[in-house]
């Protein structure tokens, strides 16, 4: 499969270019500043581009089998639709180039399911990135044709790769707070090799 990673130097993005190589894929890496995927191999190709222009992001999807999505705001918590407007430049690019299967990674919140005071503290905090990742979330859904699987990791942390987490396609894990980001790209090419998941939206934490 020859996929490719939007993101791709972020933390989670990372993690993904690295377990996808190795698992044999052949993979795009989308990334603004070439140096700072200091990783070579023969099935890593690097594209330098700006997810925000429209143009260098449908170029970069033509002749993919599937697009992963780790893109992060720069806005921080500020209000933003930085993350919608990305996401309707890949929306598009898929289109053009008809490329069928995203996995788009948002965040544990986007459907207000964080149970407890704590988890509405966290999403009264973290409300308008989650906002956005809602909307690029709707967008996505909204274009059936999509093939599509929204991950929605709680807690990302540095921890290392256990392979060991679990899943919740309503809501979030029981009892869960936190998920290593090497994990989260586990589940992330898991779900790529896995038609189950095509259509769903899966909260995921240790």
């Amino acid at each position: 499969m020859k996929i490719i990673v939007f993101g791709a130097t972020g933390g989670v993005g990372r993690h993904v270019v690295n377990q996808a190589l190795q698992a044999g894929y052949e993979v795009t890496a989308f990334v603004r500043d070439l140096t700072k995927l200091q990783i070579e191999n023969d099935h890593l190709h690097v594209v330098r581009g700006d997810a925000t222009n429209a143009e260098e992001v449908s170029a970069a999807i033509a002749d993919h089998d599937a697009i992963v999505s780790c893109l992060g705001s720069n806005k921080m918590v500020a209000k933003s639709t930085q993350l919608e407007e990305m996401t309707q430049h890949i929306v598009a690019g898929m289109e053009a180039h008809h490329v069928k299967r995203i996995v788009y990674t948002a965040s544990a919140g986007i459907n207000n399911e964080l149970p407890g005071v704590g988890g509405k503290m966290v999403m009264k905090m973290l409300q308008n990135v989650l906002t956005d990742h809602r909307h690029a979330v709707d967008l996505i859904q909204a274009h059936k044709d999509l093939q599509y699987t929204i991950v929605r990791p709680l807690g990302l942390t540095n921890d290392d790769y256990t392979g060991e987490y679990r899943e919740a396609k309503e809501g979030v894990p029981e009892n869960a707070r936190n998920i290593p980001r090497a994990d989260v790209a586990h589940f992330i090419l898991k779900a790529l090799d896995d038609d189950t998941y095509i259509g769903e939206s899966v909260g995921i934490a240790q």
